[in-house]
């Protein structure tokens, strides 16, 4: 009965998953459209990109038995975030594109790294406790990325920039792949989807506090910094990033160049 209910909540957790592996569709459609990358950011896909490769390499039976199923759903994760991320390198500007190669050659140095290492230096159980102790590091980042939106919603009580819906697929992912690792007894899934569900969890109480208050304005008084606050968790919203603050440092980086330029 236990792996019965082991095999439901993997499989649980893999639709929900595809579902937010799959939401920055729109972004891409539209950066195929315009043929412009214009200020997203690559670095959250890369950075799921490498989560995604890192899981799927600890779901293995080699590295760790009996979880097949997380690497079905990461194996196809990395699948669609390559894709994201070779459509973003197609359309960047040249120094964005060149950064982004920096970048996808650190996620692949990393990746290539904890396969080599894994293969020919550890076995058994130092082999699995190895690499699920990467890929829980980044699943945390990854969870961990909403946090910024979350201050947002309570700094300007409206909930406008944190959809419902991908706060409710947040929770459920993170609560079945927590069950799933609960059954199976496996810290290395338990940690990062516990916090997840927990942060999902969350994410839904803030909406139920500040529902009503959807669509409402920053509050008066916080000037420019305020305006341009809310203006990046439009551009959050509307590409679904699950890297926020990684995209965040990206945006700092750009601006002390312009400015090194106008200099």
């Amino acid at each position: 009965m236990e792996h019965i209910a082991r095999f439901f909540f993997g499989v649980s957790g893999n639709v929900i998953a595809l579902f937010l592996f799959l939401s920055p569709v729109v972004t891409f459609w539209r950066i195929i459209r315009k043929r412009s990358t214009e200020d997203f950011s690559g670095v959250p896909y890369n950075m799921t990109l490498l989560n995604c490769l890192l899981s799927a390499w600890y779901g293995l039976p080699f590295v760790s038995p009996n979880n097949i199923l997380v690497t079905t759903i990461n194996g196809t994760g990395s699948l669609i975030e390559a894709i994201y991320v070779v459509i973003f390198l197609i359309f960047a500007e040249r120094r964005i594109r060149l950064r982004m190669l920096g970048l996808l050659g650190i996620v692949t140095s990393i990746f290539a790294a904890v396969v080599l290492i894994s293969l020919l230096a550890l076995h058994g159980n130092g082999r699995k406790i190895f690499c699920g102790l990467a890929a829980t590091i980044f699943s945390i980042c990854m969870y961990a990325s909403p946090l910024s939106i979350m201050r947002l919603v309570i700094k300007t009580k409206s909930v406008e920039f944190m959809p419902f819906l991908l706060s409710l697929s947040v929770f459920l992912c993170g609560t079945s792949w927590f069950i799933y690792g609960l059954l199976g007894r496996d810290p290395f899934i338990i940690i990062p989807n516990g916090c997840g569900s927990v942060l999902g969890l969350t994410q839904l109480v803030l909406y139920a506090i500040y529902r009503k208050n959807k669509g409402a304005a920053a509050p008066a008084g916080k000037g420019e910094a305020a305006a341009a606050e809310v203006e990046d968790a439009k551009k959050v919203a509307a590409a679904v990033e699950l890297a926020d603050a990684a995209n965040n440092k990206v945006a700092d980086t750009v601006a002390d160049c312009k400015v090194a330029s106008q200099v």
